[in-house]
């Protein structure tokens, strides 16, 4: 297990029964960032991430 996982824990727990747009979520990854500003790159590598989901990846 990794230790980010107790914060996925926590947020699924605690959260895990609610919805969010993602304009909101956005939102809230600037908020953090602003709070936060050591994580600007770790948070836009996740909300990439998360934007690419979808793209076809060519594994040939």
């Amino acid at each position: 297990m990794y230790f980010t996982d107790r914060g996925i824990e926590e947020l699924q727990k605690r959260r895990g029964h609610e919805e969010m747009s993602i304009d909101l979520l956005a939102e809230r990854m600037r908020e953090f960032v602003d709070l936060n500003p050591d994580f600007e790159i770790p948070v836009e590598r996740l909300a990439t991430w998360l934007a690419r989901l979808d793209d076809e990846t060519d594994d040939d």
